[in-house]
């Protein structure tokens, strides 16, 4: 008697497959009689033959054996070793199809995870060209209702037969606001050579030789190569003179299972505007033997750069951590300099900085454009790192505050603002859902935030902390995410709290790999149901002034617009100015039951408009 298969395939069987999406990672998709299939190095429109390696229940994973017919999309991986290393899992794709997926994956965890309509240009134009009335328009953007028709036919294309009933009945549920079309993303000029920082691990092959190179993907067995196509080509020459080095002084190579040996990696950071180069050893060790003579060779590696620091941090812990702590300079400076637009850093072997600065000028530029600070208006900056955005929004704002729990990441925000003669900023070390209401009680209520920018790790904003820019009622805030799916749940949780997503843009920062980084703005609603109700009043039933002439509420609006340049009041600020003057109104039945709950009060222009309306309509007697 035969065995009953328990999944549609099972574990080392092979088949034919067609690869019709990307996951997350990059990894190709495929479905057999509904049963999805992850396979590392397909692509999109792939025709492959794998073999399956794992299976779960309702999805499994199979290694690729032979590409039967490529897809359109697929390109030679300039990199000869791309597939071992793992490290640019989209080599094998064409940049504009990279592009494309990376939109489309900011989009799908908005629209699924954050239930925020989100599209990207593309998949609008596919709405239009599906619209009911024959409309094709690309011109006139697309209602909620037309989104949702195009998320059915989508979702349930996708879904298996199991799944697909409860794929209907969940989109209608999902979607809440306007729908958004994502700004084009933002591309690099040129996708190779652009990381500014590479760490390489240093160890020995099988064969006992001296290597370094990269890590084989979800290994520590390292993959030799010292000529990295993402990394500055600078980096090939110095890491193959740190070998010679160890090979010429008999330096060990460290030995993560036995703990033994000294060089553990080689780091190194250039400066792409000032061309200066850093050059740090993370050994096992307390001192470098022979250090003065690897400072000789590296000066004299024959790089057309300016070797400005030469570094040994030691890590002596039984870790996956690479660096240490302690940093000890054998020459130069223990940092180098460089420029992000106009703004400088200074940065250390410990120091957090983008890799990408050509990119990262166009991602803080777009963070900059959607924050619209004013001049008077005050910024917090939560994550700040070594303040980075931090700067970047103080040439524009009255001030910024920076709030950052790693110590020496403030000490090198503070050193970069004096470094820029920035008076303008002020940062905090702390976790911010503690530091932020410290800092509100200590003000006696003044402290303010008018704009509020995010830039948190890979696992998203903790939750005190969204809860403490809810209560901060920021008019806007600024989200810079480095993952889409904690980008998407932060959201959500915004939304659900009285803002709404206005802007969209990705960035390319990191072209090959699967990474993409993304710029959100959210608006605070003008009605935030947590801070106060404000209802339409009807001025006949509720003003009882006595005076000779009454203004409907309407009359005062149109009033104010006609003669302060399309000034716009609302009847609650009408109120209050009325209240102020003597003149009795109602009583509004709509407080919001939280006493910690703020109604916003009318701004001094808009009471000195209002006033001079009320004068206007001898409500009251002008002086």
């Amino acid at each position: 008697m035969s065995k009953e298969k328990k999944f549609v395939c099972e574990k080392n069987e092979e088949l034919e497959l067609d690869i019709t999406d990307l996951g997350s990672t990059g990894e190709g998709i495929g479905k057999i009689d509904g049963y999805t299939l992850f396979v590392k190095d397909a692509l999109i429109g792939d025709k492959v033959r794998v073999k399956v390696i794992k299976t779960k229940k309702n999805y499994g994973y199979a290694r690729l054996l032979e590409i039967i017919k490529p897809s359109e999309f697929r390109v030679e991986p300039e990199c000869p070793v791309a597939r071992q290393c793992g490290g640019c899992q989209l080599q094998h794709c064409s940049y504009e199809k990279q592009l494309s997926w990376k939109e489309e994956k900011v989009a799908n965890c908005l629209r699924r995870i954050g239930g925020v309509p989100v599209y990207t240009e593309e998949e609008y134009k596919k709405i239009a060209a599906r619209r009911s009335d024959g409309s094709k328009s690309v011109e006139k953007r697309p209602d909620k209702e037309e989104c949702k028709n195009i998320l059915h036919q989508e979702e349930t294309k996708k879904a298996n037969k199991y799944d697909r009933a409860k794929t209907e009945n969940n989109v209608d549920n999902t979607l809440n606001g306007t729908p958004i079309i994502m700004e084009s993303i933002l591309r690099m000029e040129k996708p190779v050579h652009y990381r500014n920082k590479a760490q390489f691990p240093v160890g020995y092959d099988k064969d006992g030789n001296l290597v370094a190179g990269f890590y084989a993907g979800r290994t520590h067995s390292i993959i030799p190569q010292t000529d990295c196509l993402i990394q500055h080509e600078c980096n090939k020459q110095i890491v193959e003179t740190v070998l010679e080095f160890m090979k010429k002084y008999k330096v060990t190579a460290y030995d993560e299972k036995k703990n033994k040996g000294i060089v553990r990696h080689i780091l190194t950071r250039v400066g792409k505007t000032t061309g200066e180069v850093m050059v740090c050893l993370v050994i096992n060790a307390k001192k470098l033997p022979h250090s003065e003579e690897f400072v000789e060779m590296i000066r004299n590696c024959g790089i057309n750069l300016e070797i400005k620091s030469i570094t040994v941090n030691i890590n002596r812990e039984k870790t996956n951590v690479i660096l240490g702590e302690k940093i000890e300079t054998l020459y130069g400076h223990s940092y180098i300099e460089d420029y992000i637009g106009d703004i400088k850093y200074r940065i250390s072997p410990l120091s957090f900085y983008q890799v990408n600065p050509e990119q990262t000028k166009k991602l803080y530029q777009t963070a900059l454009e959607f924050a619209d600070i004013k001049e008077s208006e005050v910024v917090w900056d939560l994550y700040c790192g070594i303040g980075t955005i931090s700067l970047f929004m103080a040439q524009t704002a009255a001030k910024v505050c920076g709030v950052e729990i790693v110590p020496q990441a403030i000490e090198d925000a503070k050193q970069n603002a004096e470094l820029n003669h920035m008076t303008n900023t002020e940062f905090f070390v702390g976790a911010a859902e503690d530091v932020v209401p410290k800092q509100y009680e200590k003000s006696g209520g003044k402290l303010r935030a008018d704009v509020v920018t995010l830039d948190p790790p890979r696992k998203g904003c903790d939750e005190k902390l969204l809860e403490t820019v809810v209560k901060m009622a920021p008019s806007r805030i600024v989200y810079v995410s480095c993952d889409p799916g904690t980008l998407a749940r932060d959201v959500k949780v915004l939304v659900e709290r009285g803002y709404e997503v206005k802007r969209v843009r990705a960035c390319d920062m990191f072209g090959g790999s699967f990474h993409v980084e993304t710029v959100v703005l959210l608006s605070q609603l003008k009605q935030k149901p947590d801070d106060y109700i404000n209802v339409t009043i009807e001025l006949d039933d509720v003003d009882i002034t006595s005076a000779e002439t009454k203004a409907t509420y309407d009359e005062i609006k149109k009033y104010v617009s006609e003669h302060n340049a399309g000034m716009k009041v609302s009847n609650l600020y009408i109120s209050q100015v009325k209240r102020k003057c003597g003149i009795e109104v109602g009583k509004n039945y709509n407080l919001p039951k939280n006493e910690d709950s703020r109604q916003p009060q009318c701004p001094e222009d808009k009471e000195r408009a209002i006033v001079e309306a009320l004068e206007h309509f001898k409500m009251i007697q002008q002086e």
